[in-house]
């Protein structure tokens, strides 16, 4: 019943921003960490950044002072601000939220469908 549904991704210049956005719908007690992976063709998926409920945020050091990952409770929407973009950005990236339908269930990770971020240079 959950849905993550991504935003935002498209072509830009290298140095530009784009903003991602994911929201979660569906049936939801309580969202625990979400986070944004991307996949470039030929390389493995890897993590983004990450951000847990409370607002604590975790990056990998390629993005570390360009890309902001942010929340919104209120909304089950996470968001990731890129800035300085380059080349190497470009991938597919991917939203996921580890989700409780009620307070006693087991949380269960769900996954975007993926929007594309292509940088030119």
């Amino acid at each position: 019943q959950v849905q993550l549904v991504e935003s935002g991704g498209g072509l830009v210049q290298a140095g530009g921003s784009l903003r991602l956005s994911c929201a979660a719908s569906g049936s939801i007690f309580s969202i625990n960490a979400m986070g944004w992976y991307r996949q470039a063709p030929g390389k493995q998926r890897e993590l983004v950044a990450s951000i847990t409920s409370g607002g604590s945020a975790n990056y990998a050091t390629s993005v570390k002072g360009r890309f902001t990952i942010s929340r919104d409770n209120t909304k089950n929407t996470v968001y990731l601000q890129m800035s300085s973009l380059k080349p190497e950005d470009t991938a597919v990236y991917y939203c996921n939220a580890d989700v409780r339908p009620t307070p006693w269930n087991t949380p269960i990770t769900y996954w975007g469908q993926g929007t594309q971020v292509t940088v030119s240079s």
